[in-house]
């Protein structure tokens, strides 16, 4: 599934840069994800970056995106394009 960022985000941008989709991106107040391309890391890297870089734990699981590690790989070929 893809990530989200909860509204305990300090706004540190942390994460930012260890994305290699560039899924986030500063929102209005805090950093957001665009589900559309979050992978998860997977192809990429053992976990999620963003989840590990976090100092606050704001970056979790989103439910309202459940994505297998299979769905996860074809998202990352296509963003490869």
């Amino acid at each position: 599934m893809a990530l989200k960022i909860t509204y305990d985000c300090i706004a540190c941008a942390a994460c930012v840069e260890d994305c290699p989709n560039q899924a986030i991106s500063e929102g209005p107040g805090i950093y957001v994800i665009d589900t559309q391309r979050c992978t998860e890391c997977v192809g990429f890297h053992d976990s999620s970056q963003c989840v590990a870089i976090c100092p606050v734990d704001a970056c979790v699981p989103d439910p309202d995106h459940p994505e297998t590690r299979e769905v996860l790989l074809a998202k990352k070929e296509t963003l490869e394009r």
